[in-house]
């Protein structure tokens, strides 16, 4: 009975996981697919066949997840919505799921290591309260574990838009310098390149397109980042717009800025790789050289020893 309890539990997380992921894919409009779909058949069908044809994630469990979502909306506070939104955004909204959809994943996520956890530590005989106890230990972690997920996200995210940062500074130089606009450089970088920093200069010209000033589209991408190069960048921009500064001459100078900044943080990695490098050489590299280095010569003592123990 415990090993069907295992596979059921184990099941029920993975199909609940799936569904949230699949929630809010890529697709912006279902209503316009499904309508598509039905142009595209040949033969007449009903809307309930096109509705059968889709995954059994889109017709169970993704009305589930919508009311459990309706649900965190109503009791969560306000304010920890706003903050998980806000991480979600500096993330790059993955998966495209809502704040209350994070929270959900965070109960799902715990609630399902709990009790695959409880089964696992019964099949290996531990007492009631140790099994308890290391449950709720484990339990509590799963609960965090969604969130340093996203921490990490957001760091990468971060950490690789600083890196292309000097680059898309220099092709958007470039392009000023041949007669572009500021906007057209930007849209430039986004036809060059598909990576994050593309998407948010991306991003910025089409909310300009809808009718956003851009002094606030700018404002909200630095919002979204939350890079401190992309934000005195920003600054410049909007104070050379707003004093008639050349925009040519503050790219080129924003570039050269930003590469020295990327040098002088690759020259602090370097100094600090000597210190991360000495806690795995003592505990996992050393250990093993003393072992393959010592170790004959420890077998050669011990053989005279009892050698000599012998003969004597």
């Amino acid at each position: 009975m415990e090993i069907l309890a295992v596979g059921a539990a184990i099941g029920a997380f993975v199909l609940i996981i799936a569904s949230i992921i699949l929630l809010r894919r890529a697709e912006e409009d279902p209503l316009s697919a499904r309508i598509d779909e039905y142009a595209a058949r040949e033969e007449p069908v009903t809307m309930e066949e096109i509705e059968l044809s889709l995954p059994i994630a889109d017709r169970v469990f993704v009305p589930v997840i919508r009311r459990l979502s309706n649900l965190v909306i109503r009791f969560t506070p306000q304010s920890m919505l706003d903050n998980t939104a806000h991480q979600l955004e500096l993330a790059g909204s993955p998966g495209n799921i809502s704040a209350a959809e994070f929270w959900i994943i965070r109960g799902v996520v715990c609630v399902g290591i709990g009790i695959l956890f409880f089964f696992v530590l019964g099949r290996f005989g531990q007492e009631p309260g140790r099994r308890i106890l290391y449950t709720a230990l484990v339990t509590v972690f799963g609960f965090f574990l969604p969130a340093m997920f996203l921490s990490s996200k957001v760091r990468r995210r971060q950490d690789a838009i600083i890196k292309k940062f000097p680059d898309a500074l220099d092709l958007m130089s470039i392009c000023v310098d041949a007669g572009l606009t500021f906007d057209g450089a930007m849209a430039k970088v986004d036809e060059k390149w598909d990576d994050a920093l593309a998407r948010e200069f991306g991003r910025v010209i089409y909310e300009m397109q809808l009718g956003k000033s851009r002094r606030q589209a700018l404002r909200d991408m630095s919002d979204r980042m939350d890079v401190p190069d992309v934000a005195s960048f920003i600054a410049a921009i909007l104070q050379a717009d707003q004093l008639g500064v050349s925009i040519g001459k503050v790219l080129r100078i924003q570039s050269e800025q930003m590469r020295i900044r990327r040098r002088q943080r690759a020259e602090e990695k370097a100094h600090q790789a000597p210190v991360k490098m000495l806690f795995p050489m003592v505990f996992l590299i050393f250990p093993s050289m003393f072992i393959v280095l010592l170790g004959p010569a420890g077998f050669q003592v011990l053989r005279s020893e009892a050698l000599g123990g012998i003969t004597g």
